[in-house]
C-alpha cells in the first residue's frame, strides 16, 4: 500500500492563492506566481499536452515521479470549480476523486475519471486506495481538503513548494487548529523554489 500525500506551492507567508480566486482567476490576484517554477518542466508540460520543457531541473524529476508513483487524487469541489473541471483534457490520466456535497454522475475526459463524493473524507480515501492499488494517493488540495485530512490523521507526508514571495492576502494552507508534529523527509533546493517534504508524525 502507498503513501497519502498532498502536494502544494505555498508563498513564504503562508497563502497557497492569492486574493479573489474566482473560476476566471483560479490561483487569485498574484497567485500564478506560486507556479512559475512548474511551467517549464518537461514533467508538468507532458501531460498537459505540451512539447519541450526543461528535462535537467532537479524539480522536473520530483514532478515526475510525483506523477508515476500516484494511483488516483483526492481534490476538493472548491477546486474542482475553480480550475474550470480542467477543461477537455485533464493532465491527470488517473482517477481523481472529488470531495462535494452535491451529487454527479461519475464524469470521463480523455483518460481522467472525475467521481464526486458525497460521504465524507474517509470514504474518499477508501475509495482512492482502491483505484490506487500499491501506488500513492495524491491530496491535490486545496487548502480546505489538506486541512481535513491533517486534522483527521490521514495524511502521511506534505509536500511544500516554498516560493520566496510575499502575497500578503489570499487562502492560507493552514489555519488555527490542534498542535501537530513533522519530520524533515527531504528539503531540495532548485531555481526560484525550496521544495520541503514532511513526514506526519501520527
Amino acid at each position: 500500500m502507498g503513501t497519502v500525500s498532498a502536494d502544494i506551492s505555498m508563498s513564504l507567508d503562508g497563502y497557497i492563492a492569492g486574493p479573489n480566486d474566482i473560476p476566471e482567476q483560479g490561483l487569485g490576484e498574484g497567485g500564478e506566481r506560486l507556479h512559475e517554477w512548474l511551467y517549464n518542466l518537461e514533467s508538468w508540460r507532458r501531460p498537459h499536452g505540451l512539447s519541450g520543457g526543461d528535462s535537467e531541473n532537479p524539480a522536473n524529476e520530483l514532478m515526475d515521479g510525483l506523477l508515476k508513483h500516484s494511483g488516483a487524487i483526492i481534490v476538493g469541489r472548491r477546486m474542482f470549480d475553480l480550475a474550470g473541471e480542467w477543461g477537455d483534457e485533464p493532465p491527470f490520466h488517473m482517477p481523481v476523486f472529488v470531495l462535494t456535497h452535491r451529487p454527479r454522475e461519475t464524469m470521463e475526459k480523455r483518460g481522467t475519471t472525475f467521481h464526486f463524493v458525497t460521504d465524507g473524507i474517509e470514504s474518499a480515501l477508501r475509495q482512492a486506495k482502491t483505484a490506487a492499488g500499491e501506488k500513492n494517493v495524491a491530496v491535490g488540495g486545496g487548502a480546505q481538503t489538506i486541512q481535513q485530512f491533517l486534522a483527521h490523521g490521514l495524511l502521511d507526508e506534505l509536500q511544500i513548494h516554498l516560493v520566496p514571495v510575499l502575497l500578503g492576502d489570499g487562502r492560507r494552507l493552514f489555519e488555527p487548529g490542534p498542535p501537530m508534529e513533522f519530520e524533515i523527509a527531504r528539503v531540495l533546493e532548485t531555481p526560484g523554489v525550496v521544495h520541503l517534504t514532511f513526514r506526519v508524525v501520527q
